[in-house]
């Protein structure tokens, strides 16, 4: 089955979150639990949260995934930022719990001079720190791989995986996976990722992908999301990767522009056109 969405706002209380994605023509999507851009703690009431997962059973709409805050680096080796993540990290975890909602999905952040080792070293020993809900999973996202960030070679994300104590899971984002330089233009190509994937990671711990086109060549480290199909990995790889992702059952969710007058709904119904399983 199909499982495609998009991020969508929680503005006027969490809950309209799921009216939203109904009106994308979405059944599964990602929220934050405040403005990414700040240390900020959520204000989601017991009442909200209770309406959120309410509205989400009444029109089947899930698995939902939290975003962190931009804020949290998981690889720092200062004190002080480790502290602010951890912190952020834990909350976040526990708003899950609090929403029903079962992935946390953060970036590795980036190691600032502390070595590649050493910044895996530090997002395990985060990762260990935080008291996660039972129900609940952290996901760590691959990177684009910009300067020091962490998480846009697999082996990253396997090496994490490795050293932490939490049973933690993993999301894809194509956008990123296409700027570190893994081709996934053409359905060889995307064959071939899902392959070292599954050889370096596993398939099995790979629980949601952002499905974004790009702006940007293949291996550019550039972070910019184009439409569905309108990029530079184009209509055959976004084809292969929608299809294999429907086969494999991990649930997607876009985090696409809303520009050129296509906006959410837009790029959904361009992921069913798509998808041969629709």
């Amino acid at each position: 089955m199909l499982k495609v969405g998009a991020h969508t706002s929680i503005a006027g209380g969490v809950y309209n979150a799921v009216e939203d994605q109904v009106e994308y023509g979405g059944n599964c999507g990602q929220i934050f639990s405040h403005s990414p851009q700040v240390w900020q703690d959520p204000s989601i009431s017991e009442d909200d949260a209770e309406r959120f997962i309410e509205l989400s059973e009444e029109h089947d709409i899930g698995p939902w995934v939290i975003h962190t805050s931009y804020l949290v680096n998981l690889c720092t080796p200062k004190d002080g930022l480790r502290q602010k993540s951890l912190d952020s990290m834990q909350t976040e975890v526990d708003v899950a719990d609090l929403l029903d909602i079962p992935y946390v999905n953060v970036h590795l952040g980036a190691h600032t001079g502390a070595g590649v080792e050493g910044g895996l070293e530090n997002a395990a020993s985060v990762l260990d720190d935080i008291d996660v809900p039972e129900g609940v999973q952290i996901l760590i996202e691959s990177d684009a791989g910009s300067g020091t960030k962490l998480g846009g070679q697999f082996e990253h994300l396997a090496t994490v995986m490795d050293e932490t104590s939490q049973e933690i899971g993993f999301c894809i984002d194509t956008a990123h996976a296409w700027a570190a330089g893994y081709d996934i233009s053409t359905e060889e190509g995307v064959a071939d990722t899902f392959a070292e994937f599954d050889e370096v990671v596993g398939l099995e711990n790979l629980k949601y992908v952002h499905l974004n086109d790009s702006k940007h060549g293949c291996g550019t480290n550039k972070d910019e999301h184009a439409h569905i199909g309108e990029g530079e990995i184009g209509v055959e790889g976004m084809r292969a990767f929608i299809n294999r992702s429907v086969e494999e059952g991990v649930p997607m969710a876009l985090e696409t522009p809303t520009e050129d007058g296509k906006s959410f709904a837009w790029n959904i119904e361009r992921v069913r056109e798509l998808c041969e399983a629709e």
